[in-house]
């Protein structure tokens, strides 16, 4: 384990059993809730309680910029990145209007934003602005990538501390499909050809531009052996390394994370090739549009809950998805058994 980062422990397997035996009493045929039921589980270990607590989320949405929006690679300008900043800072975003409907906490981190984002009422934990070009060099140093893991594991501290018990986390910034895309080609070993896709909605002549950037950056490390963080600070950028710290630090926490899209699941990459024991505490939500997200989910081993045609970003997938998970654990834990109901069970 890297020596900055804290210890996973496993979630609790006497727990998760308990709670499959229960679910064998519930009045309804064995497995006919599906997913459902091995999520309530699921839950039951990593909260070390045979019937779950209701779920407490809370959101972080971290933003930053990319020094390889210089290559052309979005349909958008670096600008956008703060302008939506300020939108999710008013309340007028996607994720804002999720988080309202689902009671959740949102808190929005500057990991790394090019403009000035004085005043607003987010954390200001920004590393650089914006991160080197990764097409020419590394995106970060090395102190720069550890730096943006710990500005995600503090979030995720923060949030819980103020009670979370499930986390989710958000991701903003123009251009951050390709360092993501990167990073999935890298860490899963797929070609750039099957996972660059495109983003924001570049057209045919941007795709392939996207592509050749994708397998310039993977070609300056071609033959060389790194390490994880040295991956991360080639390849990535300022709000996915948050991302990775903030799952790292939840799950040392004893506290599960639901995966969002692309983005967030280069992140989890990152996280696992950090410390493997992380994708003991993840969840997918949902696969995106983006071409290589099913290829990243298949590398961490995760099957998502949804299909939805999702592209959006902002931890928004994810949030959808909370409704499921509540009425996974609400199911599990007050639905009657088979002699509680003073119903009969399957016949031997």
């Amino acid at each position: 384990m890297t020596t900055f980062l804290s210890p996973i422990a496993a979630p609790d397997a006497a727990s998760a059993a308990l709670a499959r035996a229960r679910q064998d009493t519930l009045t309804k045929p064995a497995g006919s809730l599906g997913q459902l039921e091995a999520l309530a589980c699921r839950f039951a270990g990593w909260q070390g309680k045979v019937q779950p607590a209701p779920l407490q989320p809370a959101i972080t949405l971290f933003a930053a910029d990319h020094g390889v929006t210089d290559e052309g690679v979005s349909a958008f300008p670096q600008a956008v990145t703060a302008e939506m900043v300020k939108n999710f800072a008013a309340g007028g975003a996607a994720i804002c209007v999720l988080a309202r409907q689902h009671g959740a906490r949102l808190e929005v981190v500057d990991a790394g934003v090019a403009g000035d984002l004085t005043g607003l009422p987010i954390v200001h934990a920004k590393v650089r602005r914006a991160s080197a070009n990764l097409r020419r060099e590394a995106a970060l140093s090395l102190a720069e990538a550890e730096a943006a893991l710990a500005v995600g594991r503090d979030a995720a501290r923060r949030a819980v501390e103020a009670g979370a018990n499930l986390l989710v986390a958000g991701d903003m910034g123009i251009g951050n499909t390709t360092p993501s895309a990167a990073l999935i080609c890298r860490l899963s070993g797929a070609a750039p050809d099957i996972v660059v896709g495109r983003g924001t909605g570049v057209d045919d002549a941007g795709l392939a531009l996207k592509r050749r950037v994708v397998e310039d950056a993977l070609a300056r490390l071609a033959g060389r052996e790194l390490a994880a963080l040295e991956v991360l600070a080639e390849l990535g950028g300022l709000e996915i390394a948050a991302i990775a710290g903030f799952y790292l630090e939840g799950a040392a926490l004893g506290v599960p994370s639901l995966v969002d899209g692309f983005i967030t699941s280069a992140a989890a990459l990152v996280a696992k090739a950090l410390q493997p024991a992380v994708a003991d505490w993840l969840i997918a939500s949902h696969r995106s549009q983006e071409t290589g997200h099913g290829i990243a989910l298949e590398t961490l081993g995760l099957t998502p809950l949804v299909e939805l045609g999702l592209r959006l970003g902002e931890g928004s997938g994810a949030a959808l998805c909370l409704p499921l998970l509540q009425s996974a654990i609400l199911l599990h834990n007050e639905m009657a058994t088979f002699a509680e109901a003073g119903v009969s069970e399957k016949a031997e």
